[in-house]
């Protein structure tokens, strides 16, 4: 049964999944790589994400990997692919990833502004979703058909879809870090009255990573 996930997503102690001022200089924005340092030494980053192979292994490379497990497709805001706003000025622009992205299946990126999929290396497919966040998950699922939708970010997706009560598990790595300023994951959003329960939560030495699920309706 296809199960719509939020994996690997990294907070900060004051809830913060982005810095402030993101841009092509600073894509988590200011600050916001801190988030994510216990995922940047694993052997699943380093494989993954930047085709090397080394990486260390351990709780943190575990649970990185367990991500990356049976997802048959991916959801990602626009300024998950990148730092391009408005309507596209070309296709130039093929993500942050290089040739071979690290997702291996169909991607839908929410906007509002049309563009022809993009096939890169791998097997990625992106595809550009502006029907918003109901049509890129009804698309997702066909696509995903029995494995798992990732709901790969940023805090502004994520939220529009746990708002929404269309996100069934949730994986959060949070930081021993305050950034003070950025994108709040969690503010204003009740998630005991959206069905989630906390159901374990793993310490590392760079993070504690806490387990979700939505067990009621």
């Amino acid at each position: 049964m296809t199960k719509v996930r939020v994996c690997s997503f990294g907070l900060s102690l004051d809830g913060f999944g982005a810095g402030p001022d993101q841009s092509l200089d600073n894509p988590l924005g200011v600050g916001g790589s801190a988030i994510h340092e216990w995922f940047f030494p694993t052997r699943t980053f380093q494989r993954e994400v930047l085709g090397k192979d080394r990486g260390e292994t351990g709780p943190d490379d575990d649970i990185a990997a367990r991500g990356m497990e049976n997802n048959g497709a991916w959801i990602l805001g626009r300024n998950m692919f990148g730092p391009v706003r408005g309507a596209w000025p070309d296709e130039s622009w093929k993500g942050w990833w290089g040739d071979s992205p690290p997702y291996h299946c169909d991607v839908f990126v929410l906007t509002h502004h049309p563009r022809p999929p993009l096939e890169m290396e791998g097997g990625t497919v992106f595809h550009f979703e502006t029907n918003g966040i109901h049509a890129a998950l009804d698309r997702a699922k066909v696509s995903a058909r029995d494995r798992n939708v990732r709901i790969g970010g940023g805090v502004e997706t994520i939220r529009q879809y746990l708002e929404a009560g269309l996100v069934d598990e949730m994986h959060l790595a949070v930081a021993p870090v305050l950034l003070g300023r950025g994108e709040n994951l969690l503010r204003g959003i009740d998630l005991r009255a959206l069905g989630f329960d906390a159901i374990k939560s793993v310490p590392t030495e760079r993070a504690t990573h806490y387990f979700l699920s939505r067990t009621k309706d």
